[in-house]
């Protein structure tokens, strides 16, 4: 039985749209939606640790981790047909000097308000980030801001590092939404 999870595929993509925004350093570049959708049957549910295995056409399984916002997980049952649709747009800009630090999140959630269960939650998140290390060897680059985030990634254009320098400050905004439905 071969699984993924969706919240780690997800990351993943997050990762992988942040390291193309990384040559665009002198303006805000809006990357391409990334989409992750997952459609099958039910196969088995962990009401505790809200999460269910979907079953796909092809015969793969697909771990879904359900969130909290997510009213009326009790009603879903093994043999349902459904349908999870992740997208992740990401922006990432270099910080002026002397610009005032951003940390915000704001979330939307219409979940458990339709007749069938599901429904979509929304998360929007920009953060100024330091650049704190620079690898040139391992052509990569970390970085950290608040609350002890940190991230190092590798990184596709050598330009970039003509480009910043460890202390340079960007911000980092990417929004979120998961849509399910039963169907």
């Amino acid at each position: 039985m071969k699984q993924r999870t969706i919240p780690s595929a997800f990351a993943f993509a997050f990762a992988v749209a942040f390291a193309f925004a990384l040559p665009s350093w002198a303006q805000i570049k809006e990357l391409p939606k990334e989409t992750v959708t997952v459609a099958g049957t039910v196969e088995t549910i962990d009401k505790n640790a809200r999460a269910v295995n979907v079953k796909t056409a092809d015969g793969k399984f697909v771990a879904v981790d359900v969130p909290t916002a997510a009213k009326r997980f009790d009603e879903v049952k093994v043999g349902d047909k459904v349908k999870v649709t992740y997208n992740n747009n990401a922006y990432v800009r270099r910080k002026p000097a002397g610009e005032a630090a951003v940390d915000t999140a704001a979330t939307a959630s219409n979940m458990g308000k339709d007749a069938r269960p599901g429904g979509t939650a929304a998360m929007v998140r920009t953060m100024t980030a330091t650049v704190s290390e620079i690898d040139k060897g391992a052509s990569s680059m970390t970085f950290v801001g608040p609350n002890g985030w940190k991230y190092s990634r590798r990184i596709v254009d050598p330009k970039v590092f003509d480009e910043v320098k460890a202390g340079d400050r960007v911000d980092i905004t990417w929004s979120t939404d998961v849509a399910f439905a039963v169907e």
